[in-house]
């Protein structure tokens, strides 16, 4: 009667564990990519959504400020700060954008003279969500 196993039996089950690991787990690290950049363009339209209903809701004005060099977001609404959010603390994300400010009017209409650009972007991969004139916003990836 034998008991246990033998070196190369061992050896060849810790081999074949090994090479599932290694196409296992740069799969799995690019699918956490992908979520983190996915949740982080939701966080951003989340916030533009918040700035329009504020602006509405308290007529009056709110905006949404982009800080591209602290990868950051924040909702104002005159001078109270409904919204702040890291983005790269959260999500280890870039942003950029073509406007560090978006305003709306206490219509719900984007107030300024021209279309938004967000981009979120974790190495290659990049969403974009865009604001129209009229404070319509659209994510694109």
């Amino acid at each position: 009667m034998r008991r246990g196993v033998t070196l190369a039996e061992l050896v060849l089950v810790c081999t074949f564990i090994g090479l599932l690991v290694g196409i296992a787990l740069p799969r799995t690290a690019a699918m956490l990519d992908g979520i983190r950049l996915r949740q982080a363009a939701h966080e951003v339209a989340a916030s533009l959504t918040l700035a329009r209903a504020a602006a509405i809701r308290r007529a009056t004005y709110a905006r949404v400020v982009v800080d591209a060099a602290r990868n950051e977001v924040r909702v104002e609404s005159g001078s109270d700060t409904l919204l702040r959010r890291d983005l790269r603390a959260m999500h280890r994300v870039a942003l950029r954008a073509s406007r560090d400010t978006i305003t709306y009017a206490p219509s719900g209409m984007g107030y300024g003279v021209a279309n938004s650009t967000i981009v979120v972007s974790l190495g290659a991969r990049a969403e974009t969500v865009t604001v129209s004139r009229l404070g319509r916003m659209r994510r694109s990836w």
